[in-house]
């Protein structure tokens, strides 16, 4: 693949799951035009827009504008933003609003927000009335990039990230990149490093065109699109490979496990560390983690770190503000992680950049001896 060659400002990247495939569609004015793509995709569904306090101001309006072009009767529930919405009540609250509006199974469950919107209402759609139609419209970098395409849904509980949820997939994915204006830098920057994955696990060229083009993607050129476009690409082939997780996909954990566990220690408080910043800590202690049992040279994490560094990301325990839980504590949390298979752990681990496979039965007792020296340094 030469990814300078295939610069392009809109595309359509199909996820091929047989009577169950779906577009992806990655470019400009899409959620202006969101009416007539939803209609051609479900015709004659109603709607139930589930959305958040942060993104409804700025780009509710524009998707109901559209519907309303196309004559779509909709409704639009508004979750409180962050994480921590990611829980029972909230699930609660969408569900018994979807019902109360008599919306039926041929109806359509759309998320207009970032992956804790697209997680939730995902999660909805696939138990309410036993499966409703889904669609998902992503606002935040790291929603297009991953959390859209795929049909993973769900929500937290106490005991972990992501341990409650189905999944569920959509019926069509409008990644308009318009909307990324309105991102802070930090949340780009936190989506990035979903797109600095791909590269990671198995496309060492995809990485290096990253490395060189970080500046263009950051300022929103051509490249940004590309970037974009390329990411669902990659997770594209690995759903329609394995959709349930029980093989390849499990790769797309790479700098999970470790990253889902500093989550949970900071309480998924978002002021703290968000999911992106928690994948690039995690994604350089799996490089370092795989130097340690000698898989791999410490070149490959200095590298990964010189990046994501460059980017502005954060790169070890230590650059989360304030108190983070022990090494104890973390493997806890590594513990109760979905990566585990009858309490024996399992990590998505590298032999270089580009590299990366699913090491399983790693000993708790070298996880604790890497987390004691990483939580110091």
């Amino acid at each position: 693949m030469n990814v300078a060659d295939r610069i392009t400002d809109n595309c359509v990247v199909g996820v091929d799951l047989g009577e169950r495939s779906y577009d992806i569609h990655v470019g400009s004015n899409l959620l202006q035009n969101a009416g007539v793509l939803i209609d051609s995709a479900v015709p004659g569904a109603r709607l139930a827009i589930v959305t958040d306090s942060n993104v409804a101001p700025l780009h509710l309006k524009t998707l109901t504008d559209s519907l309303d072009q196309q004559n779509i009767d909709w409704l639009a529930i508004e979750i409180p933003a962050g994480e921590k919405s990611k829980c029972f009540d909230q699930f609660h609250n969408v569900t018994e609003q979807v019902l109360a509006a008599r919306l039926e199974r041929g109806d359509v469950i759309a998320a207009l927000g970032g992956g804790v919107v697209g997680d939730l209402a995902g999660f909805v759609a696939g138990v309410v009335r036993r499966g409703m139609k889904f669609i998902q419209l992503p606002t935040s970098l790291l929603a297009q990039v991953d959390s859209s395409v795929g049909g993973k849904t769900g929500i937290n509980s106490p005991h972990g990230k992501n341990l409650v949820g189905v999944f569920h997939q959509p019926e069509l994915v409008l990644a308009d990149t318009d909307v990324l204006a309105t991102l802070s830098g930090r949340e780009f920057r936190a989506g990035y490093a979903e797109v600095a994955k791909y590269g990671l696990i198995d496309r060492p060229d995809f990485f290096e065109w990253l490395e060189k083009n970080w500046p263009d993607i950051e300022r929103g050129g051509p490249a940004r699109a590309e970037a974009i476009a390329e990411s669902c690409r990659c997770k594209a082939a690995v759903v329609a490979a394995d959709e349930r997780e029980h093989g390849c996909r499990a790769l797309l954990n790479l700098g999970h496990t470790f990253g889902h566990a500093l989550e949970a220690a900071t309480n998924y408080d978002g002021t703290r560390l968000v999911h992106g910043e928690g994948v690039a800590i995690g994604m350089v202690l799996a490089h370092k983690f795989s130097n340690r049992l000698n898989l791999t040279g410490p070149e490959t994490a200095e590298r990964v770190i010189r990046h994501l560094k460059t980017v502005g990301l954060p790169t070890k325990i230590a650059d989360i503000p304030g108190f983070v839980p022990g090494a104890e504590t973390l493997l806890e949390h590594i513990t109760q992680d979905k990566k585990v298979t009858r309490g024996e752990l399992n990590f998505i681990l590298t032999r270089g950049i580009g590299q990366s496979f699913v090491a399983d039965n790693v000993p708790t007792s070298q996880v604790l001896g890497f987390l004691e020296e990483e939580h110091t340094r």
